[in-house]
């Protein structure tokens, strides 16, 4: 029973890698392909939107793949912090906001994040590929 366990805790961290993965290479391209429109919608200078977009762009597809796995996570938690803020104190939306826009929807993603931070995106990387045993060291030192 135990392997069985073992197995399906790398399949379950792999699709909430990929998935989480997706959704914010999704939300970065969106804001880097325009960072003049979603400026307008977010209130924020088009650089900064732009720099949003990017990391998100590059930190999803860290975690999507497993590379570079705690700074990508570490990434999308500062993104994550950032909207939470935004939501919370800038718009006031409450946590779970009108129409569910609340701050809710941030902080579920953050806690992923902190999930993949602490598993290093468990055994199925390209880190672990990369570094080999460097890899695990790494994740039990950090």
């Amino acid at each position: 029973m135990l392997p069985f366990t073992l197995l399906l805790e790398q399949i379950a961290l792999l699709s909430l890698r990929a998935l989480t993965g997706l959704v914010f290479v999704w939300s970065g391209f969106g804001h880097a392909r325009d960072p003049e429109g979603r400026s307008k919608d977010l209130g924020l200078p088009k650089p900064i939107v732009l720099l949003v977009g990017v990391v998100e762009l590059l930190a999803g597809l860290g975690v999507a793949g497993g590379l570079l796995t705690r700074l990508s996570a570490a990434g999308l938690m500062v993104i994550m912090l950032g909207a939470m803020h935004r939501k919370a104190f800038v718009w006031h939306s409450g946590f779970w906001g009108k129409n569910s826009m609340g701050w809710h929807y941030d902080l579920i993603f953050f806690l992923i994040a902190l999930l993949i931070f602490a598993t290093n995106g468990g055994e199925w990387t390209i880190d672990r590929v990369l570094f080999g045993a460097k890899a695990i060291i790494g994740s039990a030192v950090l």
